[in-house]
């Protein structure tokens, strides 16, 4: 990711990858790692904010800050695989992006 990279390019990117990702993750860590079963909750309540047109107006900044409290700041766990990681590092980036339009 660049510093001219937009939210909304972003959002484009990896909002698909994020929705095939964060069920399957879920099923497959969840019992390991029962956190993600509320990431996975929120993520979903993003995602219907994120359809809106106007994202700068809604109550994505209050997600980002229950997913980087849920999360420990996107700490990825050792005993996870890839696909954990980078649903963490897409919601980081996501996040990050987010509050330099803020």
């Amino acid at each position: 990711m660049t510093n001219n990279t937009s939210f909304t390019q972003l959002k484009r990117e990896y909002l698909n990858i994020l929705k095939q990702y964060i069920p399957i993750v879920d099923r497959i860590h969840g019992p390991n790692h029962p956190e993600f079963h509320e990431v996975r909750r929120i993520f979903e309540n993003m995602d219907k904010e994120l359809d809106q047109p106007d994202t700068e107006n809604t109550g994505l900044q209050e997600y980002f800050s229950q997913l980087r409290i849920l999360t420990q700041n996107y700490r990825i766990p050792e005993d996870v695989c890839e696909s954990y990681e980078a649903v963490y590092q897409m919601l980081s980036e996501l996040d990050e992006t987010y509050h330099r339009i803020k």
